[in-house]
Order: structure tokens, then C-alpha cells, then sequence
């Protein structure tokens, strides 16, 4: 026997089903896609959000008494991953972005070299500070550094060494505000940061190449800025940014540190895709020898073309 309780309960879920897909399909303007959007934007039933790009690009070349020249043979390979996870419940957001790459590439004159090489991570907690969930106080937590040693190769075919894992590695503590702008676009602001440059091989911390002390650990006090865009741009084409500025207060505040990092993913198939990193890197205390036996800072530049295996999720 149907009652009235029972109805009031089924009306009361109806209604409930209801305004959930009402809200989705108008936030996302695609009805055909309402279960992917479901899991994404109802955080009552889903509060974390996870996804990324693994890329693995790899290219081999042989030659034989080739009259256009060339080393006989070479091999390149390239491997990167861009992830993040995001958790939201409440007044409370926790988002963290992991982002590793290395390659190699391989010739007969020049032997085994890297061409990529870092380990990224960034962890930030916010809660909400007003109703609009436009601002929120937060703590950030960043970590650089890279998996093997590196070498700088010189006109004459000699190297030297210059960094290896935790050499250096970065470390930042930063509390601060982040302004959430959209789903795909935050930047956090802190006038309270602290960061640890950390060289744990004796040689290069004698050189004084990444700090201005022959100490295994330098710290800095300053302002910091970090900026997240992470967003489809089309159903083929995603684009990932991350700029980071820093300004140390204690020594030279007008030279600020640059991080920025960018990643243009174009889809060719379901597991087949273009992918082109351009990342960009300043750093005052990083220093690089000259022919005159000084050190000077460079604006760092890299940029990575691959067409290979693409998995996003």
C-alpha cells in the first residue's frame, strides 16, 4: 500500500535527481555528457578529481655511407607525466600537481646525453573565505628537483659535471591566499614564503652554483606567486601551465625567480598524440661558467616536440 510518507520520499528524491542534472548539464552545456559531468562537478557524492597526460615518445635513426652526412646511428627518447588530484568538500579544497619528465637521446659522436630531467611537485590546502568560493586562505607546499646527474658538454667534447638529485632541490613553504578565478584557473598570492635551496654534493656545493654559500642548505624569505591553467581547449588540444615567481626580501628583491612550465597536448588518436613542451627557468643564484673562468645568470629554455604514445585520463 503506497502511502503518503512514501510519496513525500519520492517526490523528495525526484526532486533531488532533478536539480542535480539541471545543475550539471547548465554548468557544462552538454547534455549527451551528463554522467562524465556528474562525476566531476557533484562533490557530494565525489570529492576528489583526478586526471593527467603519460606521454612516451622514441625515435631511431641509422646511416651507411649516407652522402648527406649525419652520425650512423642515434636514438631519442622522451617520456612525461602531468597529473593532478583534487579534493573538495565543504569549505575545504586540497590540490596537488605532479609533473616528472626525462629523455635521452643517443649518438655515435656524441654517446649518451639528457635531454629532460625534473621532478615537480606542488600540494596546496585551502578554505574557503567567502560564499562566492572566490577566495581562500591556503598553505602551499613545493618541491623540485631531478632523478640523474647532469653534465654541461663543452665545444672541445669535454663535460662537467653539473647537478645531480637533491643537487639542487628546492623547497617552499608559503602561506598566503588563492583566488580561484574559474575550475581551470587559480592563482595564489603569499607575502609570507620560505625557501630552502638544497645541494647535498659536496663538490657543487663548494662551487656555489646554485646559492651564494658553500652550505649544503640556503634559506630565502619572500613574496611568491603561483599561477595554475589546466583546461581542454578543444575535444583534441589541452593545455597545462604553471608560473611561479619568487622575491627574496633578504638579498637583491627586484630579482625575481622564474618558474614556468607549459604543456600543449594535440590528440591524433585515441593513444597517439603531439605533444610540445616549452618550459622557461630564472634564477639569480644559478650560475653558469664562462670562458673569462666567472659564473653569470641565464634565462633557462626548454623546449620538447614529441609525437608518440599519449595516454590522458
Amino acid at each position: 500500500m503506497i502511502t503518503k510518507k512514501t510519496l513525500l520520499t519520492g517526490w523528495m528524491f525526484l526532486l533531488s535527481v532533478t536539480t542535480v542534472l539541471a545543475q550539471d548539464n547548465t554548468v557544462q552545456g552538454l547534455q549527451k555528457d551528463a554522467q562524465k559531468t556528474v562525476a566531476i562537478n557533484d562533490t557530494s557524492h565525489h570529492i576528489w578529481r583526478t586526471g593527467g597526460i603519460f606521454s612516451v615518445n622514441f625515435s631511431q635513426a641509422a646511416l651507411s655511407h649516407w652522402a648527406a652526412g649525419g652520425d650512423n646511428s642515434s636514438i631519442a627518447l622522451n617520456s612525461l607525466f602531468n597529473g593532478y588530484a583534487a579534493y573538495e568538500k565543504g569549505k575545504n579544497s586540497w590540490n596537488n600537481l605532479l609533473d616528472m619528465a626525462y629523455g635521452y637521446t643517443k649518438t655515435t659522436s656524441t654517446g649518451f646525453r639528457k635531454s629532460n630531467d625534473h621532478f615537480y611537485l606542488t600540494s596546496q590546502y585551502g578554505r574557503q573565505a567567502t560564499e562566492n568560493k572566490k577566495w581562500y586562505y591556503s598553505a602551499l607546499f613545493d618541491f623540485k628537483t631531478q632523478f640523474a646527474k647532469g653534465y654541461l658538454y663543452n665545444s672541445d667534447g669535454t663535460s662537467t659535471f653539473h647537478s645531480a638529485m637533491f643537487s639542487p632541490a628546492y623547497v617552499l613553504l608559503s602561506l598566503g591566499v588563492d583566488y580561484k578565478l574559474t575550475d581551470y584557473f587559480d592563482v595564489f598570492l603569499s607575502p609570507i614564503t620560505e625557501r630552502w635551496t638544497v645541494v647535498s654534493d659536496d663538490s657543487l656545493a663548494l662551487k656555489q652554483i646554485y646559492a651564494p654559500t658553500t652550505s649544503h642548505v640556503y634559506n630565502e624569505f619572500g613574496a611568491f606567486l603561483n599561477a595554475n591553467f589546466n583546461k581542454d581547449l578543444t575535444k583534441s588540444i589541452h593545455y597545462t601551465s604553471q608560473l611561479q615567481l619568487f622575491s627574496n626580501y633578504k638579498h637583491n628583491p627586484q630579482n625575481i625567480a622564474v618558474y614556468w612550465t607549459n604543456l600543449l597536448s594535440m590528440k591524433i588518436s585515441k593513444y597517439l598524440a603531439t605533444t610540445i613542451a616549452l618550459n622557461m627557468i630564472y634564477d639569480d643564484n644559478v650560475r653558469f661558467p664562462t670562458t673569462y673562468g666567472t659564473q653569470v645568470a641565464h634565462l633557462q629554455l626548454q623546449e620538447i616536440l614529441g609525437v608518440g604514445f599519449s595516454y590522458k585520463f
